[in-house]
């Protein structure tokens, strides 16, 4: 056990209040953040994913944000091998490795070791798929195979996210086998601690509503606008993401503004139930807490002593 790393977990769905918290416990606990969230990977998709902000991202060392375009998506396992190297490294240079997120199958991949299968590469059958999406009812059709095919899969899978849909299913159908059966598991390096943050289903709503409104006060439309006269297509994995795709009716003509944001508003409180099928509050390894509950000191104090850190007052 003394030869594993100390890892800080912090888990929840979006608009819990994942960021506040992060950053006081790193300032305390000489902690450096490694983003578990998909969103944040891509520059310039700021507002639509709820980054941290300039100052945030200042105040605590911050990884695996801004690292790629929207143009050229991250696979799972180019994730877990980034996050694994930056996970050793923040501890060989002495500090504590957070890693903090929602998205949970970055997590798992990483907490139970996933040792992900290579994705075949087979042109024609992504062509026939893109095809089948672009039809009617395409993605619903797509959902419907994959949930025949491998049932574990689709309550995982983002079914609202045209790209993860296509990606298992190929898995599936190149391979022969479940695309869930295919992750073999070995023993992470880590010594884990897990904080789950959540709240009340209405009170997360109400936060949910809130952050929509304020994405949009703040140029959330200026910054789709911006991704656009950049030649980023709506066909791609991080512009048909949540937060983006929900306005592309409206950008197109088809809908008006209320209506879209409307959707996004919807389509987050959706997106959120996701999550939850990812961290189960049954799962023993998670200590929940209602993060305006929370007393800091005793928090860190619980922490020192599960991962076995020293304290500032230390020797």
């Amino acid at each position: 056990m003394t030869d594993l790393i100390p890892l800080l977990v912090m888990i929840g769905p979006t608009a819990v209040g994942k960021t506040a918290l992060s950053l006081e416990l790193a300032h305390a606990l000489n902690g450096e953040i490694v983003s578990a969230d998909s969103r944040l990977l891509y520059v310039g998709m700021d507002i639509g994913t709820a980054k941290p902000t300039a100052a945030e991202l200042a105040s605590v060392p911050h990884h695996l944000i801004d690292v790629t375009t929207p143009d050229k998506p991250w696979s799972l396992a180019q994730y877990k091998e980034t996050a694994m190297a930056t996970i050793a490294d923040i501890h060989q240079r002495g500090k504590l490795p957070m890693l903090v997120g929602g998205t949970g199958q970055y997590v798992r991949a990483l907490l139970e070791g996933w040792t992900i299968p290579p994705q075949p590469s087979d042109a024609d059958l992504r062509a026939k798929l893109e095809a089948r999406l672009a039809a009617d009812n395409g993605l619903a059709d797509l959902v419907a195979e994959l949930t025949t095919l491998d049932p574990e899969s689709a309550t995982l899978v983002d079914l609202q996210n045209p790209r993860r849909v296509i990606r298992a299913l190929e898995v599936c159908l190149s391979s022969g086998q479940k695309f869930s059966e295919l992750r073999r598991k070995e023993p992470p390096p880590y010594k884990t601690l897990q904080l789950g943050l959540m709240r009340p289903r209405p009170e997360l709503h109400a936060r949910i509503e809130h952050r929509v409104d304020l994405m949009l006060e703040a140029g959330l439309l200026a910054e789709i606008q911006a991704l656009l006269d950049a030649n980023y297509s709506w066909s791609l994995p991080a512009m048909s993401g949540l937060g983006y795709r929900q306005f592309r009716p409206y950008f197109e003509g088809e809908q008006d503004l209320s209506e879209a944001i409307e959707i996004a508003k919807r389509d987050t409180r959706r997106f959120v139930r996701r999550q939850a099928n990812w961290f189960s509050p049954n799962n023993p390894d998670i200590v929940w807490h209602h993060p305006d509950e929370i007393d800091v000191e005793q928090l860190l104090g619980f922490i020192r002593t599960e991962l076995a850190l020293k304290s500032k007052n230390d020797s």
